[in-house]
C-alpha cells in the first residue's frame, strides 16, 4: 500500500512545500547577499557635516600658572600679543581638606581709594544676604556683599586699601567666612594663608605695571 506521503505526492498536494523547500535550502546555502552601500555613503555624507572642533590660536584666553609662591600661585591669562596679565591665586579649603573656595588678588594704579583688589568665588548654597566677612589675623573683620552668582559660584569683587594691602603682607593669615544657606545660623570659616603673599604680589603687580598703557 503506497505510504501516506506518497499518495499526497502523486496528488500534487506536496508541489508547494515541496518547493518551499527547495527554496529554504537554497538560501541556507548561499552565501548572503553583498550589504548595500546606501547606508554607509548616506554616513559618509553625514560626517561630512559634524564639526571637529578648533583649538583657540596658540591658546589664547587660556589660564596658566606663571610661578609658584608657597601658598600662592601666579595666574595670568595668555592673549594673541603676550602682555598676559596676572593675578594671585589660592584655593580655600575647608577642615576637612574639601575645596570650598577661591580668591584671585590683582594690583591696581596708585592714587585710587583701593590699593589692591580681588575676587572672591563661594558655592552657590551660600547665603549670600549674610554677606562675606573678611579679616586679617586678629582684626576686625568687614563685611562685603557678593556681586552676582553664575554656574560656577557666588562671587564677590572687593577692594583693599593701602593699610589692609599692608596688613595682609605683614599677617600671618587671612579668616573668610560665609554663611551656608541651608543652615543660616552656622557660618564657614576658611583660612587664606598668607605665606608667600609678599613676592607673590610683587610679582603679579610687576608683571601688570609693565603690561602697555591701554
Amino acid at each position: 500500500m503506497p505510504s501516506f506521503l506518497s499518495r499526497l505526492l502523486a496528488a500534487g498536494l506536496l508541489t508547494v512545500s515541496a518547493a518551499a523547500l527547495h527554496a529554504q535550502e537554497t538560501t541556507a546555502q548561499d552565501p548572503a547577499p553583498a550589504a548595500t552601500t546606501e547606508a554607509p555613503a548616506a554616513d559618509s555624507a553625514a560626517a561630512t557635516d559634524l564639526s571637529m572642533g578648533q583649538a583657540p590660536a596658540d591658546g589664547v584666553g587660556s589660564t596658566y600658572t606663571k610661578e609658584g609662591f608657597e601658598d600662592w600661585q601666579q595666574r595670568c591669562v595668555k592673549t594673541a600679543d603676550g602682555n598676559d596679565p596676572c593675578q594671585l591665586y589660592q584655593l580655600l579649603k575647608d577642615a576637612q581638606g574639601t575645596s570650598v573656595a577661591e580668591i584671585n588678588m590683582f594690583s591696581l594704579p596708585e592714587g585710587g581709594q583701593a590699593a589692591a583688589g580681588a575676587t572672591i568665588i563661594v558655592p552657590l548654597e551660600t547665603l549670600l544676604t549674610a554677606g562675606m566677612r573678611f579679616a586679617i589675623d586678629t582684626a576686625e573683620p568687614k563685611v562685603y556683599p557678593f556681586t552676582f552668582c553664575s554656574q560656577i559660584g557666588c562671587v564677590a569683587r572687593i577692594g583693599f586699601t593701602a593699610d589692609e594691602l599692608a596688613a595682609f603682607k605683614k599677617g600671618a593669615k587671612g579668616t573668610l567666612t560665609i554663611v551656608p544657606a541651608v543652615s543660616p545660623k552656622d557660618t564657614v570659616a576658611l583660612d587664606v594663608s598668607l605665606k608667600g603673599f609678599t613676592a607673590g604680589y610683587d610679582a603679579v603687580k610687576a608683571s601688570n605695571d609693565a603690561l602697555p598703557k591701554q
